[in-house]
């Protein structure tokens, strides 16, 4: 009893404070894989908000104090001078080939002509390229002249998918491993001094180890820029839907909230893709305050060379500005390394006196491009504190092609146009901040309780991440599709193995988002669509889901994943009509785990960075749990016999895997190799669905040995290697029988999210070593996060 007042007691005394204070990168206005806004600094009025892909979204607002002039939130965007354009201004010609060349084919004088010439961008035929490449690897060779040597500050832009090494002149400048980036990349004083002046060679060598590839590359000098007088930033706070800032402006103290109301059990304002922008002003003495927000015209194209329609408009009490492309080429760009060049996005106020929107041709030294400018003139100010908000939304008009039919987002369903939806979002300003300041609060006493306040903070920095990935789109019978973006790993849509692990948060918050990943791919397999008797790897290449385009099937992974995600579904709802309703083809997936599942032959898994493996001793505990999982589902159907029969059989794999899988004080990566290791994260869904497959002794060894492999920044995902999946690490340290270990494993993951140097929204493949990032950047995954909430929340229930 004791122990429990104190619990309770800990939780009341941190309800409602501040939560998490550092990111590697901070969620300003996200909502989907489009409208995604971020910044990389740890003060706001530090660097140039970013698409999560890295490109330029620029947000910059200003505060005027009796004249003088604050910049508190984003920065000036450096102009950058083309010595070497790269696609994003232009398509280029340069020389190729996909057979591998001589040694010196980096150099200024090696003889090209016997390759070939093609336009840049570069890729595989699903990214839309100018120049298709579909084989493994491809050398590229561009030309260019300089006059001067003499540059700013020389900077490297690339998008490459996977491997890639850049060459200036014959010196590497520049390499990079698996998977999908798109970087900016300062080049040092002795790279620089490798530009001549007259002719110089940048020479490319790409390899596609999977999926799709891209290669865009282009040379460029960043131009200095005027300086501001900055905000002094006080104090910034992260919770799972706000984002949070204070300054010291001369005089004025100033507070900064955004607000993306992402809360997965409202599907209405989860679907709303419109941002709260909340200032708050507060003087010490009479001041006369003025405010100005700059919107950039980035956030409504893919390339900066896009031409854009702007206008001023309104609609009963608000005012807007509503920018878009002028082609609008309507869902016909698809890929992972793109942005949005269709719809418009909104930047709206409160009609009033004291307000104005125009636009704002480019400024030199200051802004690259028009920004749509709102000013809100305050008065004078004294004392008491005043509010006022801004909204930035977006309407892409159609989100998705699903089988060939264009969809729209759920949201269309209630409004009949961004305007009407502006209109409602003002009017419900102070009932939307109540409830997220509610769920925030809600979300960390829960994680507290689960797994302690590091743990805490790891789900608050993985939320808005996770369902920012995903778009809610309403179906052709008004059903939920919940489709997510594979961020910077290949651009696929709605991808099994990224719901897998995604799951554990919407499991806790919403099931029937949870059903909008998993029923497509089964709608895929019981059309008669897809045939093969395992389930699919994806349904396209965002946004177009059309059928599987990635160029590998993960068998085992994917038939084990579908399995035990529908048993969990049943669970999270308290009845299994999911499982009725689809049990055909879960029946024929078992069939498939049963044949093929148990010792798997040499195929690519989730993990499929790390290559293929056969033998896998992961990949056999998914297929024996899908089994498993299976007949749990059988016995409440009351289909008895099979029930037995099943969970006989995974018993008998269980017992077979641990002799077979021993490895003295663990168990191996693969059933053949000893001395190897590997985290077998896939045991935690027999402990959550109460299968009881395998003994307590097997999570109780593994955890000890785990304990015992860990590097600064976490467990590595196996043996092979010291990099690692954050996402896996959580659902490994829900194993633990205590929170002592539990916490063993988590905290490393958590200095990791302080401490990581790449600045990009968390990323969830990083080196254990120094904790930077290997590769992916804002993806859904780290809803796994909430596997230990899951748990907690599951027990309570019994």
């Amino acid at each position: 009893m004791k122990k429990k007042l104190f619990i309770f007691l800990l939780l009341l005394s941190v309800k409602g404070f501040a939560q998490l204070k550092q990111m590697p990168a901070y969620p300003l206005a996200v909502h989907d894989p489009y409208f995604s806004i971020w910044s990389t600094s740890d003060n706001v009025n530090e660097s140039t908000t970013k698409h999560w892909t890295g490109t330029n979204n620029s947000l910059v607002a200003m505060l005027s104090v009796n004249g003088v002039w604050y910049k508190f939130l984003g920065n000036t965007e450096n102009k950058l001078e083309a010595l070497l354009p790269d696609s994003d201004v232009s398509p280029y010609v340069s020389k190729y080939t996909e057979i591998k060349p001589s040694v010196d084919w980096t150099n200024i004088n090696y003889d090209d002509n016997s390759w070939r010439t093609g336009k840049g961008i570069f890729g595989s035929t699903t990214t839309g390229p100018q120049t298709e490449w579909n084989s493994k690897d491809i050398w590229i060779r561009r030309a260019f002249t300089v006059a001067s040597t003499s540059v700013h500050e020389l900077l490297l832009k690339l998008k490459y998918d996977d491997n890639v090494e850049v060459y200036l002149n014959g010196e590497k400048i520049y390499t990079a491993t698996c998977c999908s980036a798109n970087k900016e990349v300062a080049l040092n004083n002795s790279i620089q001094q490798k530009l001549v002046a007259g002719k110089n060679i940048l020479a490319v060598h790409c390899e596609n180890t999977g999926g799709p590839g891209i290669i865009d590359v282009g040379l460029y000098d960043k131009l200095p820029v005027e300086k501001m007088n900055n905000a002094v930033q006080i104090q910034k706070n992260i919770t799972a839907t706000q984002t949070n800032y204070e300054f010291k402006c001369g005089d004025v103290a100033l507070k900064l909230n955004f607000t993306s109301p992402l809360i997965a059990s409202d599907l209405d304002l989860l679907s709303r893709p419109v941002t709260y922008i909340n200032f708050q002003i507060q003087s010490t003495k009479e001041s006369k305050v003025k405010l100005v927000l700059l919107s950039a015209d980035a956030i409504a194209k893919n390339n900066a060379g896009e031409a854009v329609n702007k206008e001023i408009g309104s609609a009963q009490n608000i005012s807007f500005i509503k920018t878009g492309t002028v082609k609008q080429p309507v869902l016909q760009k698809k890929g992972d390394d793109v942005r949005i060049n269709w719809g418009y996005s909104y930047i709206a106020v409160e009609k009033g006196n004291n307000t104005k929107q125009s636009i704002t041709p480019a400024i030199n030294g200051f802004t690259s491009s028009a920004m749509s400018e709102t000013a809100i003139d305050f008065g004078t100010v004294k004392n008491n504190a005043v509010t006022k908000t801004i909204l930035l939304g977006y309407d892409d008009l159609y989100s998705i092609q699903y089988f060939n039919k264009n969809l729209q987002a759920w949201w269309k369903k209630n409004y009949t146009d961004m305007q009407s939806l502006l209109v409602k979002a003002f009017a419900d300003k102070q009932r939307v901040k109540t409830i997220c300041d509610k769920f925030d609060d809600d979300l960390y006493t829960k994680a507290l309780a689960a797994g302690g306040e590091k743990y805490a903070e790891l789900c608050i920095a993985a939320y808005r991440e996770s369902l920012a990935a995903h778009k809610l789109v309403r179906g052709e019978n008004n059903e939920i599709l919940f489709p997510q973006k594979e961020n910077f790993s290949n651009g696929s849509i709605w991808t099994v193995d990224v719901t897998y692990p995604s799951a554990p948060l919407t499991l806790i918050y919403n099931p029937s988002l949870l059903k909008g990943m998993v029923e497509p791919i089964m709608y895929y397999s019981e059309s008669g669509i897809w045939t093969k008797p395992f389930a699919a790897h994806d349904l396209g290449t965002y946004p177009i889901a059309n059928g599987q385009t990635y160029g590998e099937d993960m068998p085992v992974e994917e038939a084990g994943n579908m399995i035990i995600l529908s048993a969990a579904i049943c669970k999270a709802e308290g009845n299994y009509e999911f499982a009725q309703k689809h049990w055909k083809v879960l029946s024929q997936w078992v069939e498939f785990l049963l044949k093929d599942g148990f010792d798997p032959l040499n195929q690519l898994c989730t993990d499929d960075f790390a290559g293929h493996l056969a033998r896998n001793t992961n990949l056999s505990v998914k297929a024996i749990v899908g089994i498993a999982a299976y007949a749990q589902m059988a016995n409440v159907l009351h289909l008895n016999d099979k029930a037995k029969q099943l969970k006989d059989t995974a018993i008998a794999m269980a017992s077979r895997w641990q002799q077979m899988a021993n490895d003295g004080d663990h168990y191996a990566l693969t059933f053949d190799k000893k001395n190897t290791w590997s985290q077998k994260y896939n045991l935690v869904w027999d402990k959550l669905l109460g299968l009881n497959i395998f003994p307590k002794s097997v999570y109780e060894k593994e955890i000890k040995f785990y304990l015992t492999k860990q590097n600064k920044y976490g467990l590595p995902l196996d043996s092979r290697k010291t990099y690692t999946k954050s996402d896996w690490i959580v659902w490994t340290a829900t194993l633990a029988s205590n929170q002592k270990d539990f916490q063993a494993l988590i905290n490393p993951v958590y200095d990791y999210l302080l401490e990581t140097p790449t600045r990009v929204p968390l990323s969830d493949w990083h080196e254990t070593t120094n904790g930077k990032q290997v590769g992916f950047q804002a993806r859904s995954v780290v809803g796994g996060y909430f596997m230990k909430m899951l748990e907690q929340k599951w027990n309570n229930k019994k």
